[in-house]
C-alpha cells in the first residue's frame, strides 16, 4: 500500500518578539520535528492535550501555517512551505472543529457548499443544484435545507454541512481536525458513523485529529501521540491500546471512562498507579528542553520516545 501523505521532520516555529527594536528573543516551538506517513485509504489519528500541536500540524499540510523546516509530500511530491500548490488545492480538504465558527452565517447551505465547486469548475445553476442536493443527501441533510442558513441548523447538523463542503470537490486526503468535540455526545456517534460511510464509499485518506483516545480508538487504524509539539509513541491502534509503553500514553488511556461498573475500583486502582508512576518519573522521558526524546522502533510499526535505559 502507498502513503499518500509523508511528513518528514516538520518544524513550525512562532517567534517571540521584545525590546524597543522588536526584535525576535526566542521561538514557540509549536511542533518541533514530527515525522509520520499516512498510507492511501486509511485513516490516521492524531492525539494530545490542548497545545500539543496536533492541529498546527494539520493546517501545516493544508498550507494555513508556514512551514519553519521540513518537509511534506502529498503522492510523493512536495507541498511548498508557504502553503499548498494550486494542484492539490482540490486534494485535500479541512473539517474545522467548531461547527458554529467556520460557517458563514450570512450565506445558505447553498452557497457555501457550492463554493469550492463554482472555484474550480464552470456548472450551470441547475446543475449547481443537482450536485449540491447529491452532496446533502450524502450527508444526511433532507433537500429542504438548500436554502436554509446555518443557525437554522443543530451543531450536529452544521457539521455535515461543513464535510458537505469538504467532500464537493472529491478529494483523495480530508483533514479532520476534531470534528465532534463541540457536539454533544449522543451526535457524535451519528457523526463519526457518518464519516466512516463517506470515507468507504468515496475511499478518502484521513488525518483524524482529536484528544479523546476513545473516539480515535473508533476511527483509526494508526496513531501518533504528541506531547509539546514532538510525537512521543506511534503505532496501530491495537499496539497503543493493547501494550502502551510511554507514561503519557499510559496516562491518556486511563483517562478514558469505563462503563463497567464492575471494574470501577480495579480501574481506580490503575489510575492511582499510573499517576503515581507519572508524577516520579515522567521527567526521565523529557531532555533538558522539557521535550520528548527521539522515537525508537520497538516494533516494525510501533515507535517509542524511551529514555535510554528503557
Amino acid at each position: 500500500m502507498s502513503n499518500l501523505l509523508e511528513i518528514k521532520d516538520l518544524k513550525v516555529y512562532y517567534p517571540i518578539r521584545g525590546g524597543f527594536f522588536n526584535t525576535v528573543k526566542d521561538y514557540v516551538k509549536a511542533v518541533d520535528g514530527v515525522s509520520l506517513t499516512i498510507p492511501d485509504g486509511t485513516t490516521y489519528g492524531l492525539v494530545g492535550e490542548s497545545g500539543s500541536g496536533k492541529t498546527t500540524t494539520g493546517k501545516a499540510v493544508i498550507g494555513l501555517n508556514h512551514i519553519t523546516e521540513g518537509e511534506i509530500l502529498f503522492k510523493g511530491k512536495a507541498i511548498s512551505g508557504s502553503g499548498k500548490s494550486v494542484e492539490n488545492s482540490k486534494e485535500i480538504q479541512m473539517i474545522f472543529q467548531d461547527p458554529y465558527s467556520s460557517l458563514n452565517v450570512r450565506k445558505r447551505v447553498f452557497d457555501i457548499v457550492s463554493e469550492p465547486i463554482r472555484n474550480y469548475h464552470k456548472r450551470t445553476k441547475d446543475e449547481l443544484i443537482a450536485e449540491v442536493l447529491g452532496l446533502l443527501q450524502k450527508v444526511g441533510l433532507p433537500p429542504g435545507s438548500l436554502y436554509k442558513y446555518p443557525h437554522e441548523f443543530s451543531g450536529g447538523q452544521r457539521q455535515r454541512i461543513g464535510v458537505a463542503r469538504a467532500i464537493a470537490l472529491n478529494p483523495e486526503l480530508i483533514i479532520a481536525d476534531e470534528p465532534v468535540s463541540a457536539l454533544d455526545v449522543s451526535v457524535q456517534a451519528q457523526v463519526l458513523n457518518f464519516m466512516q460511510d463517506i470515507q468507504e464509499e468515496m475511499n478518502l485518506t484521513m488525518l483524524f485529529i482529536a484528544h479523546d483516545l476513545g473516539v480515535v480508538r473508533h476511527m483509526c487504524q494508526h496513531i501518533g501521540i504528541m506531547y509539546q509539539g514532538r510525537l512521543v509513541e506511534e503505532g496501530t491502534t491495537e499496539e497503543i491500546f493493547n501494550n502502551p509503553q510511554h507514561l503519557y500514553t499510559k496516562r491518556l488511556i486511563a483517562a478514558i471512562p469505563d462503563t463497567d461498573v464492575d471494574k470501577i475500583e480495579e480501574n481506580l486502582e490503575v489510575r492511582q498507579t499510573i499517576k503515581e508512576e507519572y508524577e516520579e518519573h515522567f521527567h526521565e522521558y523529557l531532555d533538558e528542553e522539557g521535550k520528548a526524546l527521539p522515537l525508537v522502533n520497538i516494533s516494525p510499526t510501533h515507535k517509542v520516545a524511551l529514555p535510554a535505559k528503557g
